[in-house]
């Protein structure tokens, strides 16, 4: 596992800075959820306690489409309405460093200023999905220091690059004209998660053609009475219209998950994906460690020498974890 970041002597007080607003310490917690520093049990122990007030909105969609142009213009709509924002923004990962590219920091440039604003960019490391694999740390880290809202922007997706869904309370997912025609969007997943639509550049041509095949991609004829109905709005992200009522709908839709429990029951899920993530990176290290990666080598070479089958070898090795031997 990682070894303790340096400098970091006294976890209890990071913790607390967080919980006060501080932005260096959030930012510092944030980096040992990056660096996944083996602090980070503590830390995500003392901070349980004051998470979970959060709304956590997703914005995903095509490149192209203007996610960091309309993750700003939302962020100052919320500003707008005296809600403190936090935004996780996941950019790729640089070949070079390894880190963020640092794209939507750039662009949001405008918050900057303001200390009830909070912008981080974070890796994506390779991970697919289009999210980090730390993503759910730091929500917990910004949940915990107060933000009204989070928003999770992630980088473009493809079609079955989704996680976001599973990740936010509200999943926003951002369409533009020009970006294909409606049958091929019919059979993207990302079409499938969305919980608001967005059909941005709005001012575009084919705008409105792309907000009516949603319309009859989306009909809720197979949806139960009581089931959200998915708002489809248009915006001009670049100059903010629309973006008032893409607020309200996001606002909607968080009251409407408190309302009819739904709300709980996606954070559920949302815990049950944290802990077996969790769960797996622990087995992996212990299977990478002596003596588990002795016995997985073994295991691998009788497979190849015909003497036993993957799922019996596989049968054998979480026996012994099961057993405590690895």
């Amino acid at each position: 596992m990682a070894s303790p970041a340096r400098g970091v002597a006294d976890v209890p007080a990071l913790v607390e800075r967080v919980r006060a607003g501080d932005p260096r310490a959030v930012g510092r917690l944030i980096s040992l959820v990056e660096q996944e520093s083996s602090l980070m049990r503590e830390a995500s122990a003392l901070l349980a306690p004051y998470s979970g007030g959060a709304h956590v909105i997703g914005i995903t969609g095509a490149p192209g489409v203007g996610k960091s142009t309309s993750t700003s213009a939302l962020v100052s709509e919320l500003r707008r309405r005296d809600a403190r924002v936090g935004v996780l923004a996941i950019d790729p990962t640089s070949p070079f460093s390894g880190g963020a590219l640092l794209g939507d920091r750039i662009r949001m440039q405008v918050h900057s200023t303001d200390p009830d604003v909070f912008v981080r960019s974070m890796a994506t490391r390779g991970q697919l999905g289009g999210l980090s694999l730390a993503t759910p740390q730091a929500l917990r880290v910004l949940d915990a220091a107060g933000f009204d809202v989070v928003i999770v922007e992630t980088v473009g997706v493809g079609q079955s690059e989704i996680e976001i869904a599973g990740l936010a309370d509200t999943t926003v997912v951002l369409l533009a004209p020009g970006m294909g025609d409606g049958v091929q969007a019919a059979k993207a997943g990302i079409l499938e998660i969305g919980d608001v639509y967005a059909v941005n550049k709005a001012d575009r041509d084919g705008a409105r053609e792309v907000r009516r095949d949603l319309r009859t991609m989306l009909a809720p004829s197979s949806r139960p009475p009581q089931a959200w109905k998915p708002k489809i709005l248009l915006t001009v992200a670049s100059t903010s219209e629309g973006v008032d009522e893409l607020a309200d709908a996001v606002e909607a839709h968080h009251s409407w998950l408190d309302a009819n429990g739904e709300l709980t029951r996606r954070r559920v899920r949302r815990a049950r994906d944290e802990i077996e993530a969790i769960a797996l990176t622990a087995l992996r290290f212990r299977l990478a460690d002596e003596p588990g990666g002795q016995r997985l080598a073994d295991l691998a070479d009788s497979v190849v020498a015909r003497e036993r089958d993957p799922y019996s070898a596989a049968d054998v090795l979480l026996e012994a974890v099961m057993s405590q031997k690895l």
